[in-house]
């Protein structure tokens, strides 16, 4: 497999731990974007509960450090971005709703190093190597001109290949 196919195979496979989350609302394997602004807010729309809702996620590369400790072997570390939006409705309680999702993603990937064996190690810390899990900022913003919970949530995967002679 080279290392394009690696990498879209580790997005496809976050994209699909999230896709498990229920009532997630919709996951796209990237950024999307529209020149029209008016137009943003259906890339991101779903239906919940029988109720169209903003309420939307995206899977991002931000990172990647490639590194070789011993001869003949190097990790490469893919640091990704889980950014997602849900539109704020106070008499719903919604940012209650939204913070469950958080927790539910992070729990899908708790305890799960390895996205099946397609990587060495999801979350770890630098430092001392234990696991890390899923980090979670949160905060209200304005996406696409709806006033929204918006999460940020970030991890690393980490693998190991054996260089080509």
């Amino acid at each position: 497999m080279s290392a394009a196919e690696h990498l879209e195979a580790i997005r496809a496979a976050l994209v699909s731990r999230l896709q498990a989350v229920p009532e997630i609302g919709v996951v796209h394997g990237y950024q999307r974007y529209t020149a029209n602004l008016r137009d943003m807010p259906a890339l991101y729309t779903s239906e919940i509960g029988g109720v169209r809702q903003l309420r939307g996620w995206y899977v991002s590369r931000k990172r990647t450090e490639e590194t070789s400790r011993v001869p003949g072997a190097y990790a490469v570390t893919h640091e990704w971005e889980i950014r997602g939006y849900m539109a704020l409705l106070d008499a719903a309680q919604s940012e209650i709703v939204f913070d469950g999702l958080v927790e539910r993603i992070r729990e899908v990937f708790r305890g799960e190093d390895a996205l099946g064996g397609l990587v060495g190690s999801i979350v770890f810390d630098e430092e001392d190597g234990s696991q890390a899990g899923v980090q979670a900022h949160l905060e209200p913003v304005m996406f696409a001109g709806v006033l929204c919970h918006a999460a940020r949530l970030s991890l690393r995967t980490r693998t190991w290949f054996r260089s080509v002679p």
